[in-house]
């Protein structure tokens, strides 16, 4: 009888072997460790960095509202160093341009645009330095976030302001006037090309 069974036993046993996969390690954390690879971040020490290159001036304060960003935000796969310019007596509108910059890709150009409140910007240009998290591919960013739900870290004379569509998160960072200015806006809205309509 043993020998009888041995025959079906083996045949069960080499199907069982067959269908088991030959790289057992691909499973899904290890599918997400690689889809994270395609778009690499920056660390807290380069944005530093980039930033105090970027303001011209590394200040103790600006270190430590990057520092809470990155605590509460992580690593960004991208920034954006750029200037904006606005006007408004109350209610107003905002007009930025800058360099999106991120790991292994060129730099390209964009625009943003958007409504602002409660502080007269005047006519003077400031410097926007901004981190961008969960960007994915480049064209996530040309769209809207809205302000007034996100995080706000203010130290010194450094503030910043984390605005999110639900998916990807920017948080622009100013200095002097311009951070003053940031308190009051609305929601920015990028786009690849000038825009002059804010809303």
């Amino acid at each position: 009888m043993k020998s009888y069974l041995a025959a079906p036993l083996a045949v069960l046993a080499l199907a069982a072997c067959a269908s088991t996969p030959a790289n057992p390690s691909k499973d899904v954390s290890r599918a997400e460790v690689e889809a994270d690879l395609q778009y690499p971040t920056y660390d807290r020490d380069d944005i530093v960095g980039e930033a105090g290159n970027f303001f011209g001036q590394a200040s103790a304060e600006m270190a430590e509202v990057i520092q809470d960003i990155f605590a509460k935000q992580g690593r960004p796969q991208a920034y954006i160093a750029g200037e904006e310019a606005g006007g408004a007596i109350g209610v107003g509108v905002t007009y930025g341009k800058g360099m999106l910059y991120r790991p292994g890709f060129a730099p390209i150009e964009v625009y943003w645009q958007g409504p602002s409140l409660g502080f007269d910007l005047g006519a003077d240009a400031s410097k926007v330095f901004t981190l961008v998290y969960d960007l994915g591919p480049t064209e996530n960013l040309y769209q809207r976030f809205p302000g007034g739900q996100g995080n706000f870290y203010f130290v010194g004379g450094v503030a910043a302001t984390a605005l999110t569509n639900g998916e990807t998160t920017v948080v622009p960072m100013r200095s002097g006037v311009g951070a003053r200015a940031g308190i009051n806006i609305e929601y920015m809205k990028f786009s690849n090309n000038r825009r002059w309509i804010p809303f």
